[in-house]
């Protein structure tokens, strides 16, 4: 069984332009003054609400069973180990999205796009604290790799919970379809190669 850490990650600001992207919004022309205010407002809802968090262990590529995706294979040729995570806002955010896709649809659409935005932030902040620490050893990572990706089932989640207890470090359970609660969290695979 590998070693699993746990750490709570501070976020970076919001880029309120891919918020809007994850909202569906991809032009200019769809921005109203409107629409900002409603941005404000489910920025203000979430303030103080969200809880990132991050499991995560190593262990040596050939630890792993892929289940016959070519793709994670491809992806980790040259990696001698792989760092397995698990990352998450929290629950808190999922009850609000729920309150208000009946108070107000709208503000639901925007705290979905904005729980998008922040969970992809955080495994970016996850990674930017990995890649830091392996440069320094003279090692990189390869670009992350979450299961249900290319040829890599969504079943493989299995694998991650198995490894990580993601239900007791960091509050995330995984139901029969193979997805994840709270929603806005995410499992990934990175490569670490040498230099």
């Amino acid at each position: 069984m590998a070693l699993v850490f746990v750490e709570a990650h501070s976020l970076p600001e919001i880029n309120r332009r891919e918020v809007l992207r994850y909202a569906g919004i991809r032009s200019a022309n769809g921005v109203t003054d409107e629409l900002i205010s409603l941005l404000d407002d489910a920025i203000a809802l979430i303030d103080g609400k969200l809880s990132p968090r991050v499991c995560f262990c190593e262990l040596p590529v050939d630890a792993l069973d892929f289940m016959g995706s070519s793709d994670i294979k491809r992806n980790l040729r040259s990696s001698q180990s792989v760092i397995v995570f698990a990352a998450t806002l929290g629950i808190e955010l999922d009850r609000l999205i729920l309150r208000h896709e009946v108070l107000s649809p709208a503000t639901a659409l925007l705290l979905n796009a904005l729980g998008s935005e922040r969970v992809e932030a955080l495994c970016d902040v996850f990674c930017e604290k990995r890649a830091e620490e392996k440069r320094a050893l003279g090692e990189r990572l390869r670009p992350r790799y979450s299961a249900g990706y290319g040829d890599l089932p969504l079943e493989f989640q299995k694998t991650v919970f198995a490894l990580l207890d993601p239900p007791s470090h960091i509050g995330i359970t995984l139901n029969s379809s193979y997805l994840m609660s709270p929603s806005k969290s995410v499992t990934a695979l990175i490569g670490v190669e040498k230099i």
